[in-house]
């Protein structure tokens, strides 16, 4: 199966990825930003591709440093899943 888990930290975030590119489409995406969840929700729904994702980060502060680092860990996690 193609499928990958990365973790990245930085000082801002703390972004867990699991992906499954032969998936159904299921999906638990837990960012703290309703519309990023929302959106990927929706690609994983309609590409059949599995999404389990864990962010923590300073949103207190503002959305983009985790909106930031979840989308350069989803890229990591589909290209070490490809190969």
């Amino acid at each position: 199966m193609r499928t990958a888990n990365i973790v990245r930290k930085t000082k801002e975030t703390s972004i867990t990825v699991d992906v499954n590119l032969d998936g159904t489409g299921e999906y638990d995406i837990k960012t703290g930003v309703g519309f990023l969840d929302h959106m990927l929700e929706q690609v994983s729904k309609h590409s059949l591709i599995d999404l389990k994702i864990k962010a923590t980060g300073d949103l207190h502060i503002d959305l983009h440093h985790t909106t930031e680092d979840t989308g350069i860990a989803i890229g990591e996690a589909i290209k070490k899943a490809l190969g």
